[in-house]
């Protein structure tokens, strides 16, 4: 006499959890963002360590050294200096989202989650749900502590949410970078590389000063950095002034602060997903 046994259920493979219906990836990129989101809750030490450190520098480049320095084309530097500071602050989160991708690849939790019966791109749309949820909560606190110290927007809510809406977008487009290079980079010596890298492309902008304070060569590379293109096309939106009197800037900032997130994510969304189905094999 035999006994029948049910059969065992075939393993996933890539191409049978990227055929789950588009729902169903949205519904687990969903549950993994309350997973991160939940990390951040009990352990709150770093999100809350993120923001007072964009807080200090605010401050510090606000009341220390804003008296020394003069916006071309007039205005207050505090209000100058404000929109550049929530888009640098939208840089920022480029190394928390590389760190927490690395980590996750190292302790071998995204080669669980690759095992499990998820669309592929549920581990990626978890990840930058949370990012964009907390670049949201950074963002808030930063427009609220730039009204408090005298900071203000001058023109209709239109045209501030535009603004808003830009600043998201950069992080966004952000986001892909970190975690393409959180997959492909996963030592402690790539994360603190690229922490150092950071400093250099969000100086290297107009987020501080104007470029036409820098020297000629320096001032070109600033202009072109996708981070000046969204300072100063927030700066536009919000009414403050730009500190730029001529250039490309001036008549292109909107256009770029669109386009250079569009382009960053249109070769960094691809390279991620790459990399996410190559991890491992």
């Amino acid at each position: 006499m035999t006994t029948l046994t049910p059969d065992a259920p075939a393993p996933q493979t890539p191409a049978s959890r990227s055929s789950v219906p588009r729902s169903s990836a949205l519904r687990n990129g969903w549950i993994l963002t309350q997973r991160e989101l939940l990390h951040w809750v009990r352990q709150p030490a770093l999100p809350i360590f993120g923001l007072l450190f964009s807080i200090m520098l605010l401050l510090m480049f606000g009341f220390l050294f804003g008296g020394a320095i003069e916006v071309p084309g007039g205005g207050d530097y505090i209000t100058f200096l404000l929109p550049g500071m929530f888009t640098l602050t939208m840089l920022f989160g480029l190394e928390g989202t590389m760190l927490a991708m690395s980590t996750d690849a190292a302790k071998g939790i995204t080669d669980r989650f690759r095992s499990m019966p998820i669309h592929s791109s549920a581990v990626a749309l978890g990840r930058s749900g949370a990012d964009m949820a907390s670049s949201i909560l950074n963002l808030a606190v930063l427009l609220g502590g730039g009204l408090l110290i005298g900071w203000r927007i001058t023109t209709d809510i239109g045209s501030a949410l535009l603004a808003v809406l830009l600043l998201l977008w950069l992080r966004f487009a952000l986001l892909w970078i970190g975690i393409f290079l959180g997959l492909v980079f996963r030592g402690p010596g790539a994360t603190v590389a690229v922490q150092v890298l950071i400093w250099p492309i969000g100086f290297l902008s107009n987020v501080f000063v104007a470029p036409e304070t820098m020297p000629g060569w320096l001032g070109a590379v600033a202009e072109w950095n996708p981070i000046s293109a969204t300072a100063t096309a927030t700066r536009q939106l919000f009414g403050n002034p730009t500190g730029i009197t001529s250039g490309l800037l001036p008549d292109a900032a909107l256009g770029m602060a669109v386009g250079w997130p569009l382009l960053i994510t249109l070769v960094f969304l691809p390279l991620s997903a790459r990399a996410y189905r190559r991890l491992r094999r």
